[in-house]
């Protein structure tokens, strides 16, 4: 399944990078979103997990119906799920 996961802020080159296998989009309201194709639940999960533990404020998530060809594919490992520093600038 694909989704789209909005947060506030723009996301800074340390943060864009670690999500580099993901689709971010920075939009001009200053939001970014994250499109991703997610193989199950608890990858969706780990990731949001991620979003969490790096204290970027989450302001939803989406399914994405439809064409899932353009979202990249992520699954996360376990050093990946747990490599996140708390920070307090995006």
């Amino acid at each position: 399944m694909v989704y789209q996961i909005r947060v506030k802020g723009h996301l800074g080159r340390e943060r864009t990078e670690w999500f580099a296998a993901l689709s971010v989009e920075l939009e001009k309201n200053g939001d970014t979103v994250l499109t991703v194709e997610m193989a199950d639940q608890a990858a969706l999960h780990g990731l949001l997990r991620k979003v969490r533990d790096l204290g970027i404020p989450l302001i939803s998530i989406n399914r994405v119906e439809g064409d899932q060809s353009d979202a990249p594919r992520v699954k996360l490992s376990k050093s990946a799920k747990s490599s996140g520093k708390r920070k307090g600038n995006m």
